[in-house]
């Protein structure tokens, strides 16, 4: 399997990016052109395409169905350890805009009563209330998601559904795995690796930023992924394998990190209201690690 390892140093930074975030904790650690077959219904014979012509035009199929309710989840794995976060809500991939609600897993003690953190997501920015660490509960958190070196891939706990739509703009050795049926759709299964490079430079305007972080973030650009298309070509569901190394104790070498994000979305044509925060609503003050 292909995985993706951070430059040198950028997994430490990463680690510490994914902690400021307060959402993973690490711990112990060619696009061809358009054409598309029909089957006579109006709906386009996915399965008789070419694999990447299909993936090509997913985040474009997205930005045409508007809104959906999403799923996600992200699985960290380090040092032995397991952690999971879920999160689920709706997103217009019209606007590139969503609101989630993340919830964290139960902690080292066993607690598990933790307030889920609501997420607003935005080109370029990502909204966190109930962000804790110090942050009012009343105030929210903002990151430039262009700033941060994965382009928030993975800090969010939750990566951006149309990020994870638009990596499959960089898909390559791609191999059709065959249809199957997901929560009653039938749903085509494609297997391969997105390159981010190629990903970020035929992105949309509002995510190319992001994308351009996480290309220049990453040591290598290969993301393996499964994802699966239904026979409209509009993405139902994808999962992407990320994998760098984490900061290691001083005189240890560094645990390899690997997270596993999955995006699933139903529900489409739902509609979705995102209300950015005001600036006197934003939490400004210095936020605590861990």
């Amino acid at each position: 399997m292909v995985v993706q390892q951070y430059r040198d140093g950028g997994g430490a930074r990463a680690a510490r990016a994914l902690a400021v975030a307060g959402v993973i904790a690490v711990t112990a650690g060619c696009v061809g052109g358009g054409g598309g077959g029909s089957d006579g219904s109006g709906q386009r014979a996915v399965a008789a395409e070419r694999p990447l012509d299909v993936l090509g035009r997913a985040a474009g199929v997205l930005a045409e169905a508007g809104g959906a309710e999403a799923r996600t989840s992200m699985e960290t794995a380090a040092g032995g350890t397991r952690v999971t976060i879920r999160g689920e809500g709706t997103y217009d991939f019209r606007t590139q805009m969503g609101r989630l609600k993340v919830v964290l897993p139960a902690d080292a003690a066993g607690a598990d009563d933790r307030r889920p953190i609501t997420e607003l997501l935005a080109p370029g920015a990502l909204y966190m209330k109930h962000r804790g660490a110090g942050v009012p509960d009343d105030k929210w958190v903002r990151i430039d998601t262009t700033a941060l070196e994965d382009g928030n891939l993975v800090t969010g706990g939750v990566t951006d559904p149309m990020a994870a739509a638009e990596l499959l703009r960089g898909a390559a050795d791609v191999t059709y795995e065959g249809k199957s049926e997901l929560a009653g759709v039938t749903v085509h299964h494609y297997r391969g690796v997105a390159d981010l490079n190629r990903a970020a430079r035929a992105a949309s305007p509002q995510s190319r930023g992001a994308l351009s972080a996480a290309a220049k973030g990453f040591s290598k650009d290969a993301v393996p992924f499964d994802a699966y298309l239904d026979e409209e070509g509009r993405l139902r569901k994808v999962r992407h394998r990320f994998s760098f190394a984490s900061e290691g104790r001083e005189g240890q070498e560094a645990a390899e990190v690997t997270v596993v994000s999955t995006l699933l979305l139903y529900g489409f044509g739902a509609p979705v209201t995102v209300k950015l925060p005001d600036e006197d609503d934003i939490y400004t003050g210095e936020i605590r690690q861990g």
